[in-house]
């Protein structure tokens, strides 16, 4: 019995949720915007992609599990932290969450070495994406958030791009959509 590719729909919950709130952060949106994106938070960020984190396991997938379950229960927190606690909670601790989260992204950067090269960059942009929100909540530079939102954007791109390129492929049989192969491995 052949398993269902469980990834494109973690890389599009993640996407998706991601887009929107950077879009917010960019500037692009006001707050007013942002009940949208704690439902998507909640529905797609978090539930869908956790559940796709859920299906890796049987695949035998510790990466997968391990990152759609992860930033499945970011998206629940966020959403979870900005509807109810946002105003008690001050702005540096908010920082050091984003970094903790940060510090999370460079190991899954890491063990993407072994991946492929479009995930590679997914990783990168999200640590980046990452320390950008940091730094704007630690040291109060509003510029940095919208540097956060401009990278969050790349990023959420670049994870549609990748679960639009396993979709298709899968699909078609054969490389529609480059991904970068994944490094080869010494003998």
């Amino acid at each position: 019995m052949k398993l269902a590719n469980p990834a494109p729909l973690g890389l599009t919950g993640f996407a998706l949720t991601t887009w929107l709130l950077s879009s917010v952060n960019a500037g692009f949106f006001d707050g007013a915007s942002v009940p949208l994106v704690l439902a998507c938070a909640f529905a797609f960020g978090g539930t869908a992609q956790f559940f796709a984190g859920l299906a890796e396991l049987p695949r035998g997938n510790t990466f997968g599990f391990v990152a759609f379950c992860a930033y499945g229960a970011f998206w629940w927190t966020f959403a979870l932290f900005v509807e109810f606690f946002k105003g008690s909670v001050p702005a540096s601790f908010v920082g050091l969450w984003l970094v903790l989260w940060g510090v999370f992204s460079i190991a899954m950067l890491i063990a993407s070495l072994a991946l492929n090269r479009t995930l590679q960059l997914i990783f990168l942009a999200l640590v980046i994406t990452f320390f950008l929100l940091a730094g704007a909540d630690i040291y109060a530079i509003a510029v940095l958030k919208t540097y956060g939102g401009y990278m969050g954007l790349v990023t959420a791109a670049l994870a549609f791009y990748l679960a639009a390129a396993e979709i298709i492929n899968e699909t078609h049989g054969r490389t529609i959509l480059p991904i970068g192969a994944k490094a080869p491995r010494a003998a």
